[in-house]
């Protein structure tokens, strides 16, 4: 592992809506583009440079409509100069058509989920003619992939892609950790991932729940990058409501703390070859 000092700038992804949290259950979930875009600014001046992007409807109900999603991003790049990262997942039960829509708006990135996955009591379709169409779509769209991995037989397909000839690598990888259904949150699970990682891809994680605040703090250390927001966790501490922009500026703050500097926007577009804004 390396020393604080010398390490890259940490990249702060911020997913602040997700598909499974309900308006219901906290008052912080930005449902409108509008709201999206102010959660934008707060998250860039807390420290974030990547914002992970889902939709919903005005009731709180998941959408992925091409139209939703433009007024998310226009909304998004008025406020602040994040790095846009589109889902394709969306929701369960979504079909691909759907899932693939949003990606003619050209966001800079969009995420590429490498596999089929329990997810709760639901199951997270993605078989090989679907990643392979995503990743296509995004390779003639200038997009750049975000790899989700959920399992550790998700590397494994990922590195098939490659073989195929559909994906190139490195790319930046997702760890989703703490999934019911899918791998534990552990700093165990998470130094095996790492240590299979394809030759030269950046990485990040993304703890589920409680799993959120520690693999944070193991990233920061082992030199990854780190995933936070309300999709993922929506509490701060025990029984206390977190705001996207609260868990963002505690990463940020512990990471300076242990001598690691915060990437801005554009350093993470650098790290990850992404022209510009």
């Amino acid at each position: 592992m390396r020393e604080a000092v010398g390490m890259e700038p940490l990249i702060i992804t911020c997913a602040p809506v997700g598909a499974e949290v309900m308006p219901e259950q906290t008052p912080y979930l930005p449902i409108t583009p509008q709201a999206l875009g102010e959660t934008a600014a707060a998250i860039r001046a807390a420290g974030a440079s990547i914002i992970h992007v889902h939709c919903r409807n005005d009731d709180g109900t998941n959408t992925h409509a091409v139209e939703r999603f433009a007024q998310a991003q226009a909304a998004i790049r008025t406020k602040s100069d994040l790095i846009v990262q589109f889902s394709t997942g969306g929701a369960i039960g979504m079909n691909a058509q759907e899932r693939a829509g949003v990606l003619e708006l050209r966001p800079e990135m969009a995420s590429l989920t490498c596999g089929t996955v329990n997810f709760g009591d639901g199951i997270f379709e993605n078989p090989f003619p679907l990643m392979r169409a995503l990743a296509q779509r995004m390779n003639e769209l200038g997009v750049r992939p975000e790899l989700e991995i959920f399992d550790k037989g998700h590397l494994a397909n990922a590195r098939r892609l490659a073989r195929e000839g559909v994906l190139s690598l490195p790319q930046h990888v997702d760890f989703v950790l703490g999934v019911p259904g899918a791998l534990e949150a552990t700093v165990q699970n998470l130094c095996d991932l790492v240590d299979d990682l394809p030759t030269g891809c950046t990485w990040s994680v993304a703890g589920i729940g409680r799993g959120q605040l520690p693999m944070a703090v193991a990233a920061i250390a082992m030199g990854g990058h780190v995933r936070v927001g309300l999709e993922d966790n929506i509490y701060f501490s025990k029984g206390r409501l977190a705001r996207n922009e609260e868990l963002v500026e505690r990463v940020a703050r512990i990471a300076r703390e242990a001598g690691r500097d915060v990437a801005s926007p554009n350093e993470a577009r650098s790290m990850l070859g992404i022209p510009k804004c």
